[in-house]
């Protein structure tokens, strides 16, 4: 559907204000895709983030900062995430053994199994795949990368 009908706008100000509304539109759509995917696993999508950086961090511990220096939602209170995967059984929080200062975050064998169920059960990209084209994900990538000036 065209996203002047989805959200009833009769025009913009210029193609570039579309762009910028279409790009954040599909976000909030691409972030309700990924909800209801790990809903029925009773975590969030910000949790499933940090499990996932959890495990390629795996078997070295994180910090809270390498956490919020990696997630996709830059805005996220991390440290509550955190907390609420170790009241989950999810992660383990740990007192750095050389900076008694610092808290080291590793995924627990519960948290690396529940992804590993989640790998098997749930495909991300059919998000993106079942709409588009390998050739075209990559156009889109690229186009995006570029929008952000990284390209």
């Amino acid at each position: 559907m065209q996203l002047q009908k989805e959200i009833k706008t009769p025009r913009y100000e210029s193609v570039f204000h579309e762009a910028m509304v279409n790009v954040a539109f599909t976000q909030n759509w691409c972030n309700d895709q990924v909800k209801q995917a790990v809903s029925s696993y009773d975590i969030t999508n910000q949790q499933f983030n940090v499990l996932r950086i959890l495990r390629g961090q795996h078997p070295d511990p994180s910090t809270i900062n390498l956490l919020k220096s990696r997630m996709l939602d830059k805005m996220c209170d991390a440290s509550r995430i955190v907390d609420r995967l170790v009241q989950k059984d999810l992660i383990c929080k740990k007192t750095n053994t050389y900076d008694k200062r610092a808290v080291d975050i590793l995924i627990s064998e519960k948290g690396l199994a529940l992804l590993k169920k989640m790998d098997k059960e749930m495909n991300l990209s059919t998000i993106l795949s079942a709409n588009l084209t390998h050739q075209e994900a990559e156009q889109l990538t690229s186009l995006l990368e570029k929008a952000r000036g990284s390209a």
